[in-house]
């Protein structure tokens, strides 16, 4: 399966988003085919933001006229350079800088942008019209999640506005967010969101193998494996399919091969949550419990997770390393977090 795929693109304005220079007084217009672009990308789950130098009041005034405000998140208008505005984004959304397409009228600032980040892609605003046809901005499934992923990023800056300005005890403030995380058996039409989380995730995943959907179909149909998928809400909306578990089990002992999140849930214990669940269900099957771990500079809190789970190191071969859990002293699951399993033996 191909990885490049691009999850944000990031538009300058002057010359690119519209035709005309604000600052000079110009009466710009958006471009040609403009809204199409924008709003066939957000359905495919493409998000989007803005790298401009510009006045950020004007800037934002005109796109509000324009009804196009709430299409761009963490937009980053001032005098900067574009590669700062570029980080800014991406530490904004929690993700990597190579999950980042640019588009610029100027040689100058896409050269910029490529020699600080070698890794975005930089494109041409001349080659505006081929954006949708690119590879890296079709994803090969287009879910449920994928057509809300906007407005539940819009949903995590309202979260995350209240957070900030929360006075108290951050278990308070996560307990008045009232979430329920489901954790369920995965079913035939999770696969396409499971295959997409494999290949969105990279910082909350402790293996980063990717697989496909006919991969996963063969593990969710088969007895030798266990594949869940973790769901979450809270009073602001949905986060959608979060997290995603898969468990090879043999008659002795259960390994978890894959344990992933989306970064948008790092904050919320979630991934505690998932191995006390896997701790409860080994204990009860009578089996031993290990898990593979593949650390990097980018999935660090997934090593820690599964320590403070109290997993300890059986062996190691390069970079990979066995865990295993000795399913003593398992904790309940936080106050703060009502849990549902559905189809899941305890």
């Amino acid at each position: 399966m191909e990885e490049n795929k691009v999850k944000c693109l990031v538009w300058d304005l002057d010359n690119t988003l519209w035709d005309g220079t604000l600052l000079e007084g110009d009466d710009v217009e958006l471009k040609q085919n403009n809204i199409h672009i924008i709003k066939t990308l957000d359905s495919r789950g493409i998000l989007q933001s803005i790298a401009s130098k510009n006045d950020y009041t004007k800037a934002m005034e005109k796109l509000h006229d324009l009804g196009l405000e709430n299409y761009f998140l963490y937009p980053q208008i001032s005098w900067n350079s574009k590669s700062h505005s570029i980080k800014r984004i991406a530490d904004s959304f929690n993700i990597g800088i190579d999950s980042i397409a640019f588009i610029d009228d100027q040689p100058f600032e896409r050269e910029e942008v490529k020699f600080t980040h070698p890794d975005v892609l930089c494109i041409d605003e001349n080659n505006r019209d081929c954006l949708l046809d690119m590879p890296e901005m079709n994803p090969r499934f287009i879910t449920e999640d994928s057509k809300i992923r906007r407005l539940m990023y819009l949903s995590d800056i309202e979260r995350n506005k209240q957070e900030t300005e929360f006075v108290g005890p951050t278990e308070e403030f996560l307990a008045s967010l009232g979430m329920k995380l489901t954790i369920s058996e995965a079913k035939e039409d999770d696969l396409q969101r499971a295959e997409e989380l494999t290949v969105r995730t990279h910082q909350l995943n402790t293996t980063g193998y990717t697989y496909s959907y006919d991969e996963l179909n063969f593990f969710r149909c088969s007895k030798e494996h266990l594949l869940l998928v973790a769901s979450l809400i809270d009073r602001y909306g949905t986060y959608g399919k979060i997290g995603l578990v898969l468990v090879e089990c043999s008659i002795e002992c259960w390994n978890i091969k894959l344990l992933l999140m989306s970064c948008r849930v790092m904050s919320r214990g979630v991934g505690g949550v998932l191995i006390t669940h896997l701790r409860n269900q080994a204990k009860n099957a009578g089996v031993r419990l290990q898990s593979e771990m593949i650390s990097n500079d980018r999935n660090r809190m997934m090593y820690m997770t599964y320590k403070f789970s109290n997993f300890v190191e059986k062996k190691k071969k390069g970079d990979l390393v066995i865990f295993e859990n000795d399913l003593t002293n398992i904790p309940g699951f936080p106050e703060y977090m009502k849990v549902a399993t559905e189809h899941c033996s305890e």
